[in-house]
């Protein structure tokens, strides 16, 4: 049987929405490449990108391991990251012990339950990291409750912190030993922007550890 031929025909609203929302797209793209840009010319946040990868790198070198927890779309990005780590990002290369807290839900319930929820990455980090890991807690409004409690248990240990927050980095700023400010006040902007620092951060952990000696050509 022959395949029908069917021709779409839009009305003048329908076409008028069609428009609204392709400059929709055009202006969430706008949006996001606005905050990259700010990210591009911003020598602070480049140097403290390597901070953190470098401290990851001697924690690695050392025996240690990586944590990352958040919440909501940052849990799943705390889940995304580590994976990178534990997976692979750019290189074929030995696996790096990098965990997201809070993704066994009878850990997450019982904690939550019999200690409250700040305390669901913390009460999990105080039971699996130890001096020389570093932690990394994701916020974007930089004040959530259960990641500075995990914060502050992580430098009770002598873990190093690193924090990804939004522009004003919240109380997380004055906590944290690393803070990661994305230079906006919009969730789904800080959102991509932590994804792309931890691709970043991931990308020179594995240049440091398993590159062929060059670091330049990384840049090139």
């Amino acid at each position: 049987m022959a395949a029908r031929k069917f021709k779409v025909t839009w009305t003048m609203k329908q076409q008028e929405d069609i428009v609204f929302l392709q400059d929709l797209v055009r202006d969430r793209i706008h949006r996001s490449l606005d905050v990259k840009q700010k990210l591009f010319v911003d020598s602070g946040f480049h140097n403290l990108c390597v901070q953190a990868a470098s401290r990851i790198v001697d924690s690695f070198r050392s025996g240690g391991k990586l944590f990352f927890f958040g919440n909501g779309g940052s849990a799943a990005d705390a889940q995304h990251l580590a994976a990178e780590f534990t997976g692979r990002y750019s290189k074929e290369r030995p696996a790096l012990p990098a965990v997201a807290l809070g993704v066994n839900p009878s850990s997450v319930t019982s904690i939550g339950n019999d200690y409250g929820f700040d305390l669901v990455f913390a009460r999990e980090l105080d039971a699996l990291g130890k001096q020389g890991d570093v932690a990394v807690g994701i916020s974007t409004s930089g004040n959530s409750r259960n990641v500075i409690r995990a914060v502050e248990v992580a430098k009770l240990k002598s873990i190093y912190t690193v924090a990804l927050t939004g522009a004003s980095g919240g109380m997380l700023r004055n906590i944290a030993d690393c803070t990661l400010c994305i230079p906006s006040e919009e969730t789904p902007r800080i959102q991509e922007c932590h994804i792309l620092t931890g691709h970043i951060i991931c990308e020179i952990v594995e240049q440091m550890m398993f590159g062929d000696g060059s670091l330049r050509q990384v840049v090139s």
